[in-house]
């Protein structure tokens, strides 16, 4: 496995200090005479899952700050998020200053707001109730990947502005700052990821991690899920092969991906998708060999994609036969 640098493992502190510890967090209950029963939070959890965010909501009204009720309650006000609509801009001031930008739209939308308040509540009395903390970094997630793509957006457009400018030209638009009162920087939501996962021994926390920190371009982070990702499914090729994938594709390390897709193909010897991707990083790194003229080193590489290789017939076997054939040739002239 390829290392780690430092600070992506203190962006994921709680992931590091605790894999595969499954759940935790204290077992202790709430205030007497506020909990709802285990009977109201299951059925409210049900409800939840069927899809009825509002009878879920009825269903633990008055339910005080019992953790899991909180979770419930969080969930629910999330889920109502999702077809409510969007925020509109406050009314501008009238008349507009001169050169004043009209009001932007609110961040988030009332319903989310209201999501957040009660998961925030939830693990502030129980810190180790990691679904709080998954369904707090999916309900951040969006808008930490949002700010970024505008933050990226005004630095691509200063960067374009012209050194000099005509007295008419307009100045850069300036980069955007976070909206106050919620915390939803990339950093936040991957340490709440990296609080769920601490608690879950499932996949679920830690294939949402890495799909935000692939989204969100923290590599690094992205990098340590699918090192816990393999720590978690053992004696299976499928987290190897897409920790090799991860490798090839963002990170663009062709000899980390080799060593992962080879150990996939221990447990998986006839993976063929993965074979042909071994085949294709060893046909790619020999053609550009031979091109260069660095014929010794585009042989080796040639004899490793045949071992990869299983059809002659296919588009990969014509190319390694060509290149193998021309390789002979020039071995047979040069006698």
């Amino acid at each position: 496995m390829t290392s780690v640098p430092g600070r992506a493992a203190a962006g994921l502190l709680a992931l590091a200090v605790a894999a595969c510890q499954g759940s935790s967090g204290p077992a202790s209950g709430p205030a007497a005479g506020s909990a709802p029963s285990s009977r109201e939070v299951e059925e409210a959890r049900a409800l939840l899952e069927k899809g009825d965010p509002d009878a879920a909501l009825a269903r633990l009204e008055g339910a005080g700050d019992d953790p899991d009720a909180l979770y419930l309650q969080g969930r629910a006000w999330a889920k109502k998020a999702e077809s409510a609509p969007l925020p509109t801009p406050p009314p501008p001031p009238s008349p507009l200053p001169k050169g004043a930008l009209p009001p932007a739209a609110p961040e988030f939308k009332p319903e989310e707001r209201k999501a957040v308040e009660l998961l925030e509540r939830a693990v502030a009395a129980r810190p180790g109730l990691a679904p709080a903390h998954l369904a707090l970094a999916q309900v951040l997630a969006p808008h930490a990947i949002r700010f970024q793509d505008r933050e990226r957006e005004a630095k691509a457009r200063q960067q374009q502005a012209p050194t000099r400018r005509r007295p008419a030209a307009p100045s850069p638009p300036p980069l955007p700052t976070p909206e106050p009162g919620i915390d939803y920087s990339s950093e936040r939501v991957v340490r709440e990821y990296g609080l769920a996962i601490r608690g879950d021994a499932s996949r679920a926390p830690v294939d949402a991690m890495i799909a935000f920190a692939v989204k969100a371009g923290r590599l690094d982070d992205a990098e340590v899920g699918y090192q816990e990702l393999v720590r978690r499914i053992k004696e299976s090729g499928e987290p190897l092969a897409l920790y090799g994938d991860f490798l090839a594709q963002e990170k663009k390390d062709q000899a980390a991906a080799v060593e992962q897709y080879k150990q996939a193909l221990i447990w998986r010897p006839d993976d063929e998708v993965t074979r042909n991707k071994l085949a294709a990083i060893f046909l790619s790194r020999g053609v550009d060999f031979f091109a260069r003229e660095q014929y010794s080193r585009a042989d080796t590489e040639f004899k490793e994609a045949a071992k990869y290789v299983t059809d002659r017939n296919s588009e990969q076997g014509r190319l390694l036969e060509l290149h193998q054939a021309k390789l002979r040739d020039m071995r047979g002239t040069s006698r």
